[in-house]
């Protein structure tokens, strides 16, 4: 049986979530780590049994452990709405996909200017203030990335690590009204959902919005023989 990987998971207001790995985490919130325990002389183990002796709810796969911090059952209930596949697809897959949102994240935020969308060149919205578009703040929640196109078009991306719930255009919508109704205002403003896979509900949810697009990733990893010196 492969080793399990820990990761804490917070729910957040705008209905995604936020995903960490356990140690990390934990080294980052001290006012988090349960009584007694040392985040990074403790064992795995132990902090998530400490942790749900506290009241954090745990999910548990082959491959990965998540300590969910929640309010209550609402919160349980969307976790597992956003982890959980759709439409009764496998629950494992072989395909490699992002282990964590941010390093799906991370990676096009990246490597924006080589991803068009629709035909249009990409870069990080960068404000005023020189706050750059990933996790970009808003009063509805901070935005995965925000883009804009040579054009100055607003293109705002929501990404899921592995499938995508139809749920996702809800948020979307969100950020793309406040985007409009502040920063973008006078401007275009397009929404973008990036998920390993895109499931039936969110195409036909999507295909009655305008200005939304769709977009499922590969990832692939190569090896190639490293001659020797001389």
């Amino acid at each position: 049986m492969p080793m399990q990987r820990h990761s804490i998971v917070i729910p957040r207001e705008d209905g995604g979530v936020e995903v960490h790995p356990l140690k990390e985490w934990l080294r980052q919130h001290p006012e988090e780590v349960p009584s007694g325990l040392d985040p990074t002389l403790s064992t795995s183990h132990q902090l998530r049994s400490a942790l749900r002796r506290l009241g954090w709810t745990m999910q548990e796969t082959s491959t990965e452990i998540r300590l969910i911090k929640s309010s209550g059952r609402a919160d349980i209930e969307a976790v597992q709405e956003l982890f959980n596949p759709e439409d009764g697809a496998d629950k494992e897959s072989s395909e490699p996909y992002f282990t964590l949102e941010y390093q799906l994240r991370d990676f096009l935020a990246s490597n924006l200017p080589t991803i068009p969308i629709k035909g249009r060149r990409l870069r990080l919205y960068v404000d005023p203030s020189g706050r750059d578009g990933v996790e970009f703040p808003t009063a509805v929640g901070p935005i995965d990335i925000l883009a804009v196109d040579e054009a100055g078009a607003f293109i705002v991306f929501e990404l899921k690590r592995a499938r995508s719930p139809d749920m996702a255009i809800g948020q979307l919508a969100r950020y793309m009204g406040w985007v409009r109704q502040t920063i973008g205002k006078d401007r275009k403003v397009l929404g973008v959902i990036v998920a390993k896979s895109i499931g039936e509900k969110l195409r036909y949810a999507v295909s009655v919005v305008p200005n939304v697009s769709l977009f499922e990733y590969e990832v692939e990893f190569h090896l190639r023989p490293a001659h020797d010196i001389g």
